[in-house]
């Protein structure tokens, strides 16, 4: 949350409780101060609508994802174990906050906003550009198949991400997503490894 004053930050965090125990629709600005203890107008002179703090949330999770894969992408590594890297950062992330898998996850819910809308495929195209320069340097160096198109692994990997974490997410968190997430990455390690 660069950039942000500490109420702006405040206004965020409890934004992801109130999803968290309301869902999206008990998302709103009446919530938002009568939880934080402050009036409705003091909310809106740090944002103006709802969909801003939403934007806001995406675009703090954006950052954090755009500056991990790069990250990782300039370890002396291999490809693979980047790609690991990325995902456990991911899992312990969603274990720490569950609920923010309620806003990234939610591109139906969104689908009447453009802003909200706009972001989640900006996030989404940004992740999948990395991903696929990632798994093109493991081709060239010979650590990841190239009997299997690039973007088509690429898709086979960020499917299996966003499938398993929407799974967690209808069991209500039911189960250990680091534990149940790591073992996934062993297995997507086997179908993508150069045998």
């Amino acid at each position: 949350m660069t950039n942000k004053t500490p109420r702006q930050k405040e206004i965020l965090q409890v934004a992801l409780e109130l999803i968290s125990q309301k869902g999206i629709k008990g998302l709103t600005i009446k919530n938002l101060s009568k939880k934080i203890g402050i009036s409705e107008p003091a909310i809106y002179r740090h944002y103006e609508h709802k969909i801003d703090i939403l934007v806001a949330i995406l675009d703090h999770f954006k950052e954090n994802t755009e500056s991990l894969f790069h990250f990782e992408a300039k370890k002396d590594i291999t490809a693979i174990e980047k790609i690991e890297q990325v995902f456990k950062q991911h899992f312990s992330t969603f274990a720490e906050t569950p609920y923010l898998v309620s806003v990234i996850f939610a591109e139906e819910l969104f689908k009447g906003e453009p802003a909200l809308s706009k972001k989640i495929a900006e996030i989404i195209n940004a992740n999948n550009r990395i991903l696929e320069s990632l798994v093109n340097e493991g081709q060239n160096k010979g650590e990841i198949r190239k009997d299997i198109e690039t973007s088509h692994l690429t898709l086979i990997i960020m499917g299996s991400l966003r499938l398993f974490i929407k799974k967690w997410q209808f069991s209500n968190y039911a189960f250990d997503v680091k534990k149940e997430g790591y073992k996934l990455i062993e297995s997507i390690k086997c179908i993508i490894k150069n045998q």
